[in-house]
């Protein structure tokens, strides 16, 4: 966490990651350094992912050259046309932020431990994946996403370091029960249960030497 009238350099950010952060490893884009941070004009991002640029680069150069040769997966788009699709899909979709912009970088309460991460048990379902949360003083959360498990919404009064036991594959009863989800016919069935968390959005921040 660094003086909001003072701006961190690289190094700063880099330091205060390294020594505070547990990094979570993606094996196409390097490891991910889950944290907050906080512009200059005072706006509050409460989930950015600090990653250095090589993988992503090398990705993009290699798709890139893939398109060209005409072996890439938009090959059978009229000719010239996959270029410019897989040039589009790394220069205008995903969310960045400048390093150069951050005044401050803290901790994200929406990071999940990555010791936790690991005991959910792969996707329950095609393109979905499910689980309960038991926490230490026995209060049980929902949660689900369709593909991302970067970042969980959660209630104030809870905190993802506290969370005891991990359900795979369940869902939570109004009567806090454990559900499977193979005894659902079908996923509107889920109104009635309780709430289920799901995935919060992020931003990216690249930084050389991280």
């Amino acid at each position: 966490m660094y003086n909001a009238m003072k701006t961190p350099s690289q190094k700063e950010i880099i330091d205060f990651l390294k020594e505070n952060i547990e990094p979570i490893n993606d094996e196409f884009f390097g490891d991910g350094y889950r944290a907050s941070a906080t512009l200059k004009d005072g706006t509050y991002l409460p989930c950015v992912i600090f990653r250095n640029p090589t993988k992503t680069i090398d990705i993009a150069i290699k798709r890139f050259k893939e398109e060209q040769s005409g072996n890439g997966i938009f090959a059978n788009k009229s000719k010239g046309f996959g270029y410019r699709e897989i040039v589009k899909s790394f220069v205008t979709k995903g969310n960045c932020v400048n390093d150069y912009e951050i005044n401050e970088v803290d901790t994200s309460r929406f990071s999940v431990p990555f010791e936790t991460l690991r005991k959910i048990n792969g996707e329950t379902a095609m393109s979905w994946t499910a689980f309960v949360a038991e926490f230490n003083d026995g209060r049980k959360l929902s949660f689900g996403t369709t593909w991302s498990n970067e970042f969980f919404d959660l209630p104030e009064d809870y905190e993802f370091n506290n969370i005891s036991k991990i359900y795979s594959g369940y869902y939570l009863s109004k009567l806090n029960e454990l559900v499977p989800h193979k005894s659902l016919k079908q996923f509107e069935e889920l109104e009635n249960y309780q709430k289920i968390y799901r995935e919060r959005q992020f931003f990216e921040c690249y930084i050389e030497n991280l």
